[in-house]
């Protein structure tokens, strides 16, 4: 058997090695940028750099996001000593300029460079995305020189199982999956829980239109989330993984296998991990991309091989989950918080966001916006702060109408509630959720009818049949929106569309159905005079409802 690694050493090597070159380029290279044209950006900066005969003093490392999705291809350029540049949609032609002019002379290539301090970058607190855009995703080296793994090793030498549970109590943290369900009460349900065979399953099924968080973290920092299930499985009893990812998502499946063999290779997983009694294996699932397999007992059906279907609760899956084994199920982002939480303690985690929303939550920032991307901020940020600040405000001299929090399951959110706190209470009170963090904003433009048709064509594209409510209320709903912005509905047909939104919410099996409603109640809520425009439209008679 190998020889663990030996995490100081690998940490003082990797330094030493980046030390060696005056200039280190930072390429981001996530899906974002790729799709920007990253990939010739990365080739063109090597080559560039190779026939410059500059090969000893630059390197390009190719990264995760950097946040400004809308910008890329993003390139941060460092010299030795702290100066670091950033430029913006860095084509092939771009990249040449900044290796000829920016490296060889000293000289800003000015039409591309983007103001670091501007408050997309300024107002946000990064910890899940700390290592976003500045170490490269398929080398350990990076990870551990930023601290990787030194908490995985401070939990197997220096704390009880018990100890980490209630450090991650003490934290506050609260499932990042959208429901908001204390983590620490799941861990020491599952730790508590009888049985010889117990299961940590990572949830990175994340199918809300607009939304990847998860996708990032799973693609630009595997090894923060195998660090964090590896310590949820030694403070609750467990002794095999999963990590539950749609097949839309093959970059992070491939990043997950390669640092799941290296970690391996590194006594990190595997048997005596890091020379202890612990054992853990990791494997990753792979689902066939049924939005209703985010929900948990859905989501253990997939993992099994049977069909992705949700089953009533109780037994809850911490009591009987796979294979009738007692089952812990955390979103990817709830784990890729355990190592900064464990490394700087559970007081320093429970000093950011809000008393009863700790710590910080990543979104997926998207619509009609100036600035669009992933960002990371404390909870309890208001809404103003991160459309008209981070977001940089509607462009093109529109007003803003109205945010989309949660996805297919949450609500939206009009103007006059703009300064309201992002956390998981003051969501609910306003009719939607925090969800996984997709978070939509639109302008005036929009009509709010549409909006709400346009989520429950999803919802019910993705019912997967099992209960009534859901698979027929779904479509009649549907029926009904397609009906009122038609400008064919009535009166009575509003009035049934709050009825039949009620029922299903109330009488659905899962998640999916009884959320699927609330895109409709609230744009009903607060928007109500786009429908009634559109009955008035009609040439129905008004009537009193």
């Amino acid at each position: 058997m190998a020889a663990p690694i030996d995490l100081h050493e690998v940490a003082e090597r990797e330094h030493e090695a980046r030390s060696r070159y005056p200039w280190r380029i930072k390429a981001c290279a996530s899906t974002a940028c790729l799709s920007a044209g990253a990939t010739g950006t990365v080739q063109s900066l090597e080559q560039t750099i190779e026939t410059n005969d500059l090969a000893l003093d630059a390197v390009v490392i190719p990264t995760g996001c950097m946040g400004l999705c809308s910008r890329g291809p993003l390139v941060r350029v460092m010299r030795r000593g702290g100066d670091e540049t950033m430029y913006q949609a860095v084509n092939e032609e771009v990249a040449v300029d900044i290796v000829k002019k920016h490296i060889k002379k000293h000289e800003f290539v000015e039409t591309n460079l983007l103001d670091t301090s501007i408050p997309f970058f300024a107002a946000q607190e990064r910890i899940v995305l700390a290592n976003g855009g500045v170490i490269d995703p398929d080398r350990i080296e990076g990870y551990v020189a930023h601290g990787g793994y030194l908490a995985l090793q401070k939990v197997l030498t220096e704390m009880t199982p018990e100890a980490v549970v209630q450090e991650v109590t003490a934290s506050g943290i609260r499932g990042r999956g959208g429901a908001g369900y204390p983590a620490g009460s799941k861990w020491s349900l599952l730790a508590k829980a009888p049985g010889e065979q117990k299961y940590v399953v990572a949830n990175g099924d994340e199918g809300d239109p607009g939304a990847y968080m998860d996708r990032t973290v799973m693609e630009d920092d595997p090894h923060r989330l195998i660090e964090g299930i590896a310590i949820a499985a030694y403070a609750t009893g467990a002794s095999k993984a999963f990590i539950y990812v749609r097949a839309e998502y093959p970059r992070a499946v491939e990043r997950l296998d390669r640092a799941i063999r290296v970690a391996r290779r590194n006594r990190l997983l595997g048997r005596k991990i890091l020379e202890t009694d612990f054992n853990l294996d990791v494997e990753v699932r792979i689902g066939a991309g049924a939005f209703v397999c985010g929900e948990e007992t859905a989501l253990l059906a997939s993992i099994e091989g049977l069909r992705g279907v949700p089953q009533l609760r109780p037994p809850y899956p911490t009591e009987k989950g796979l294979w009738g084994s007692p089952t812990m199920i955390n979103n990817v982002e709830t784990l890729a918080n355990i190592p900064a939480i464990v490394t700087k303690g559970a007081d320093w985690f429970a000093s950011i966001g809000t008393p009863k929303s700790t710590g910080t939550k990543v979104f997926a920032l998207a619509g009609d916006l100036v600035n669009i991307g992933l960002i990371e901020v404390p909870m309890g940020t208001t809404l103003r702060t991160i459309v008209e600040d981070i977001g940089g405000g509607i462009p093109d001299g529109k007003a803003f109408k109205a945010a989309q929090t949660g996805g297919p399951s949450g609500g939206c959110i009009p103007a006059e509630f703009l300064d309201t706190p992002v956390d998981y209470d003051s969501l609910r009170q306003l009719g939607s959720i925090m969800g996984s963090g997709g978070l939509i904003v639109m302008d005036d433009d929009v009509s709010m009818p549409e909006v709400a048709k346009f989520f429950m064509d999803f919802s019910m594209d993705e019912s997967c049949g099992k209960c009534t409510p859901c698979r027929a209320g779904t479509v009649q709903i549907h029926g009904l929106l397609e009906r009122i912005t038609a400008g064919q509905g009535s009166w009575t047909d509003l009035r049934h569309l709050e009825q039949l939104c009620a029922t299903v919410r109330d009488t659905s099996l899962c998640g999916l159905g009884q959320s699927a409603p609330n895109p409709v109640l609230s744009t009903i809520q607060y928007f109500g005079d786009e429908y009634e425009s559109l009955l008035v439209e009609s040439g129905l008679e008004v009537v009193d409802a």
